[in-house]
Order: structure tokens, then sequence, then C-alpha cells
């Protein structure tokens, strides 16, 4: 066990990462955000965290949310082609939406993502 746990530490600090994440493209109006936001929140994301009192509303902007709900669709949707797009308003990233915000703990807490290549 502790073998195991050493590796996995190692693997942390070494900042590989093959994980593949959808974010919300910074620069973007906040209505086109919502617009992404709302569409994801729509087709199939799991927006509940995102919601008052989630675990994950805080954060509490549009940018934060439309990271949380893009990256839940896409992920849902199996990483597909074309299901981190929303009209332009997303893109793909090795880098996890929490770690943008620094919400990192109620985000770990709600998903079984592996976070490797933290850096703070």
């Amino acid at each position: 066990m502790a073998l195991m746990m050493f590796l996995v530490l190692f693997l942390a600090m070494a900042g590989r990462s093959s994980a593949v994440f959808c974010i919300c493209k910074d620069g973007m109006s906040e209505a086109i955000l919502q617009k992404a936001l709302d569409y994801a929140c729509g087709a199939g994301a799991d927006c509940t965290p995102i919601l008052q009192n989630g675990a994950c509303y805080n954060p509490n902007t549009v940018k934060s949310h439309c990271d949380y709900a893009v990256n839940s669709y896409f992920q849902r949707k199996g990483q597909v082609t074309g299901s981190c797009d929303f009209a332009g308003a997303a893109t793909m990233s090795n880098v996890a939406p929490g770690m943008q915000s620094r919400n990192l703990v109620a985000w770990i807490k709600l998903k079984s993502f592996i976070y490797v290549g933290s850096s703070f």
C-alpha cells in the first residue's frame, strides 16, 4: 500500500497528464458563456453541483459555472469529437476546470478524475 501511495505521489509530481477536459474560452462575453452553460445543463450535463448551495457553486461566476457544465457534458458524452465546441465558446484542455478556479476540493470530492501534475 505504501508503495502504491508513493507511486501516485511521484506521478502527481512528475507533471504528466493525459486527461482531457472541456472548458469555456477566456474572453467570451457572459451572454455567450451563459448560452453554452444553459445548453450543456439542458442536454445532459450534471449541473446540480453548480446550483446555489451546491458543492461547486463557488466561485459564483458565469465562467466558472460554464467550465463545470461544458466539462460535465463533454465527459458524459465520452469525450467524442465535437462535444466540446458549444458554438465556439469552449475548447479542450489538459487542465481541469477546477484548477483555474482553485475550487479543487469540491471538484475532487464529486468527480473521480485523476488529477496529475497540479501545481499551485
